[in-house]
């Protein structure tokens, strides 16, 4: 068993470039993040339309994922994944010109087709990469490309926004983007055959066997629609301090449980690390409803950065167990669509929830939905082991 572990090698070439590639992409979207509503305030909007502008840009994603994930088994893994890094890069340079919400709102969308491709595809790829046996594993460390981005990028949008330009902001985070369509250039990528399609097939939008662990992603993803669009704004709003450390500490927390989290999902499956991941998110959202200092903003970035590192990449994993090689894309277009979904939708209904009862009551709101979450899962258990007894 040891030799074979030996032999099936992760940090391949190209796996080492399609998370340095990922890292970039991260960074610059990462940085984006909490600026966005900072830039849609600085141009007169309001909560409700910080929401919006938030929420347009991961439906885009959602709406192309399942062309992107079918285009993957067609036009091929690089063609769908530089398509997308391009289509990011040049919409995200945009923003730092556009004077008007509505030209941001139209950009965001164009931004979001750009994520959607690529995203869709960078997961396509490293599954491709990664040995069946450590798919946990692996997911987990190309996961942490992204959680390494995820550790720098917020704090240091908000430090950078506040010493120079929207415009020049704008254009290094485009710059990252193109640094990782040059590294992404550099890839061997897997040439899939693609499925033969019967004459009568339905339109091809999702992937069954990935719907359960992405209807549980969705939950947990509602809650940070509500983070990443309204942290900045709560925390100032309470003057309470340390906005960048919380995301520095998320990230850092979020790294930690990934190589772990993957190999004990590996080891014992998602039974192993779903409830204890999401009992440390529902904790967090908990405390930021509350919040009366820093302490607790901290503690809960800590929870929420252990049960999110936790949870996401097993459920990734689990979304494309039981998929033949050819169904992989569109497995990851659906774990990713009901991703994008989630934050998508909190971030429209917490502009309006913080609009008419304040942004305490979002982080009430997202421990519900990571309640419901924990209940869909208990009731997939039930589920499958009704179907056991049914076939024996």
């Amino acid at each position: 068993m040891e030799k074979q572990l030996t032999k099936e090698r992760i940090w391949t070439k190209d796996f080492v470039l399609i998370c340095l590639a990922n890292f970039f992409i991260f960074l610059g979207f990462q940085m984006t993040l909490p600026t966005i509503p900072l830039f849609v305030e600085d141009l007169g909007g309001n909560d409700q339309l910080i929401g919006f502008v938030v929420g347009i840009f991961t439906f885009s994603a959602l709406l192309l994922r399942p062309y992107a994930g079918s285009s993957l088994e067609t036009k091929g893994r690089g063609f769908v994944y530089l398509i997308g890094l391009a289509v990011f890069v040049l919409s995200v340079g945009s923003f730092g010109f556009l004077t008007s919400i509505v030209f941001l709102f139209a950009m965001r969308v164009v931004q979001g087709a750009g994520w959607g491709f690529s995203t869709t595809a960078s997961g396509t790829i490293a599954t491709d990469l990664i040995p069946a046996s450590r798919r946990g594993e692996g997911m987990g460390y190309y996961g942490l490309s992204g959680n390494l981005a995820l550790a720098f990028g917020p704090s240091l949008g908000l430090i950078l926004t506040g010493i120079i330009s929207f415009k020049q902001f704008f254009l290094i985070c485009a710059g990252l983007g193109m640094v990782a369509l040059l590294l992404s250039s550099r890839i061997t990528y897997k040439k899939v055959e693609p499925r033969q399609k019967k004459k009568k097939e339905k339109l091809d939008l999702y992937e069954k066997n990935a719907l359960k662990p992405s209807m549980l992603m969705f939950f947990i993803t509602f809650t940070f629609g509500g983070i990443a669009a309204f942290l900045p704004l709560y925390t100032a709003e309470r003057h309470i301090a340390g906005i960048q450390l919380y995301f520095l500490l998320y990230a850092l927390a979020l790294m930690a449980t990934r190589a772990f989290a993957g190999q004990l999902y590996d080891r014992k499956g998602h039974r192993a690390v779903f409830i204890p991941g999401t009992l440390l998110i529902l904790i967090a959202m908990m405390l930021l409803s509350w919040l009366p200092n820093s302490s607790v903003l901290f503690v809960a970035a800590v929870l929420y950065g252990l049960g999110f590192g936790t949870v996401q990449p097993a459920l990734q994993a689990w979304s494309i167990e039981r998929v033949p090689i050819n169904r992989r894309g569109m497995a990851n277009a659906t774990f990713f669509s009901f991703f994008d979904l989630g934050i998508g939708l909190g971030a429209m209904m917490f502009g309006q929830i913080s609009h008419l009862f304040g942004y305490s009551s979002i982080y009430k709101t997202s421990a519900v939905s990571i309640f419901i979450a924990m209940l869909l899962y208990f009731y997939y258990l039930y589920k499958d082991r009704v179907s056991v007894v049914q076939q024996r």
